[in-house]
Formats: structure tokens, sequence, C-alpha cells
């Protein structure tokens, strides 16, 4: 179900969505303005992918209020598909009837597609004010992107990702919702299915997003260059995960503050790679030269292995962490510590904590 916050928007949003939907049905008649692309809008009952497909290069296809079935795939760059709100819904469909969408994207079982290839990287989509949810594998999937932004989003209940990017570069994913999703509600990795060193992000940010209800909150793995700042991240089974391991480029080089990391207590079960996951704030695994500074990590309970506020834990092949610190964070009512150093490496730093019980002791 949707949050507060969402109710809020909603209420707000939808006293205005008849006068939009005059001013926006006035917009898409009248020619652009000077160098700005064409609108493109789409009703409830249209296709988004035809939109899509008969768009150049810096337009907008435009979602106004109600629900659009189907699975869409963007290959053009510089569009932006945006909504009027949590109002403006991409919601499975069916073969049968003919509202699956894009074939490729609906075949993968994800909702929204964002696709370059590794030579030619799909540069300036924009996806803003809408909402995904009820795919069996991911709400917004993308890869091979560069300057790709996501804002405002509400993307819920699907059955793996929320939010997920992959071989992509300066993304900005910037105050969406992403709750109640299978795996995590942000998750970003070099590859989702083949192993190797971390990718340069060039400065992707994950800021002010709220993420609930997930079994992470935000997953990187085998990244560098990116930051984690000011998110609202409760109610999942851990809160960060950052994974690396022993290839090169290492995991790491990554700025994680100013998040509130509160009661991720939510029990998730083992899988072939991984312990059961219970009571997580932070973790650290694999990383190197990451800094975990300012932010306020309470409440995070359980008994796994991995359980506590900030964590720093073993990789599964067993490469340490090097050279991470650990500072000026509000960490409480952690348990069983508010501060764990699990792991094997010796170049840590913990510094300025403010916290009741570390393990081992001296970290506070």
């Amino acid at each position: 179900m949707p949050t507060r916050r969402v109710h809020h928007l909603a209420a707000a949003t939808a006293a205005a969505t008849t006068a939009l939907t005059t001013a926006l049905t006035t917009l898409a008649a009248a020619p652009p303005a000077h160098a700005a692309g064409a609108l493109h809008l789409v009703q409830p009952g249209e296709s988004i992918q035809q939109a899509v497909d008969s768009a150049r290069p810096g337009d907008t296809v435009q979602l106004l209020a109600g629900t659009y079935r189907g699975s869409v795939r963007i290959t053009t760059p510089g569009l932006t598909l945006r909504g009027v709100g949590p109002q403006s819904v991409i919601a499975p469909g069916t073969a049968a009837d003919g509202t699956a969408g894009d074939s490729v994207c609906a075949a993968a079982g994800h909702g929204l597609c964002v696709a370059g290839t590794d030579d030619h990287p799909l540069d300036g989509i924009t996806v803003k004010a809408l909402a995904v949810t009820g795919f069996s594998k991911n709400g917004i999937n993308s890869s091979a992107t560069t300057a790709m932004t996501v804002r405002a989003t509400y993307v819920h209940d699907n059955g793996q990702q929320g939010i997920s990017q992959e071989k992509s570069t300066r993304a900005v994913i910037v105050g969406n919702e992403s709750a109640h999703n299978g795996q995590s509600g942000v998750f970003l990795a070099n590859s989702v299915v083949n192993e190797g060193g971390a990718i340069d992000t060039e400065g992707t940010v994950v800021s002010g997003n709220e993420l609930s209800g997930n079994r992470i909150g935000v997953t990187v793995r085998r990244l560098r260059d990116l930051s984690i700042e000011a998110n609202d991240i409760h109610g999942n089974c851990g809160g960060v995960f950052i994974v690396g391991d022993e290839g090169v480029p290492r995991a790491g080089a990554l700025s994680i503050t100013r998040n509130s990391v509160v009661a991720n207590n939510n029990y998730c079960p083992p899988n072939p790679r991984l312990d059961y996951i219970q009571g997580t704030g932070i973790l650290l695994t694999g990383a190197e030269d990451t800094s975990v500074t300012g932010n306020e990590v309470r409440d995070n309970v359980g008994a796994s292995p991995m359980s506590g506020g900030i964590v720093l834990f073993r990789s599964l092949v067993g490469a340490p962490n090097a050279r991470n610190t650990i500072s000026g964070n509000h960490a409480v009512g952690n348990g069983p510590a508010d501060l764990v150093d699990a792991d094997t490496g010796t170049t840590n730093a913990f510094a300025r904590n403010h916290c009741a019980v570390s393990s081992p002791a001296g970290h506070c």
C-alpha cells in the first residue's frame, strides 16, 4: 500500500489533474518553442510504446493520470518519459489481449527498460513522476546508459529490483519511493550476470529516496565513484549493502553520508550465496576507500552474522575491506552492536562515532 507521503502526493496532484490535462493537451497541439523537443501526450488506453517509438531525441512523452498496461522500452537518446505523479501507473499487460507492450522488455519481466549498448551507451534519458508496479522482475531496468535521471517515481511491488542499473555512468536517482520489491529498492552494479572488476560510475548520485519494505534498501555491487546521501531507508531486511570482492579494480571510492537507516529488521531467508538477512544497517564487504560519515543508524537488530548498525564483513571470497573510514555517525540501539568489525582487514578507521556498543570494543 502507498505510504502517507504517497497518499499526500496523490491528494495534492488529483485536484490539479483536470487543469493539467487541459494545459498539456494545448501544449501538445502547439509547435515546440525554440529548440525544445516535441511533446507526445499519451492518455489512458493509448500506447506508451507507440509514442516512445515515434519520439526523436530531446522529445518528451507525457502520461496523464491513469493505468497503462504493458512494458515500455526506450532506446532513443535524450528522451523524457514523465507522468503527473503516482497516478500515472505502468502495470503489466498480457499478450492475449494485446497489452503486453514491448516484447523484449515484457519477455524479460521488466516494466520499463532503458537499453543502450556497451559500444554506444544511451545518453540523457529522464524518467520522472510516474509509478511502476507489479512486474515479475524489475520495475525500472536500465543497462549501458549515461547521465540517466530517475526522479520522483513510485516503484513498488515488483518481483526483483525496484530501480536497477548496470554498466551505467553519471546517473542521478533522486527523490523516488521504491517499496516492497523482492530484492533491492535501488540496485546498481557493474554487470548483473558477469563477474569482473568494478567500473567507475563517474559520479552517480543516489539521494533523497525513500526505500522501505524491500529485501535491501540500496545495493551497490562492484562499482566505484558513487554517492549515497540523505536517503530514508527503513523497514527492509537490510539498509545499505556495498558488495565487492577480489576483482580489480576493487569496489570502493564511495561516499555514504547523511542517510537515515532505521529498523531494517524484516527477515529475508538465505540464498545459495548469502546467509539470511535481518537487522543490518550499513554493510561493507570487500570494499575499499569508502567513507561512511554523518549517518543516523539506529534500531537495526538481528542475529544474522551480518546484523548490526554499521558492519564490516568479509566478502564471499574472503577479500577484506581496506582503508574505509567510519566516522561521525550516530549509531544507537542496534544489535548485536552499533559498530561491528567482523573482517580481517586492518586498515579501516573508526573515529568520532556516537554509539553505545561496538564489536570489538573501542570503536565508539
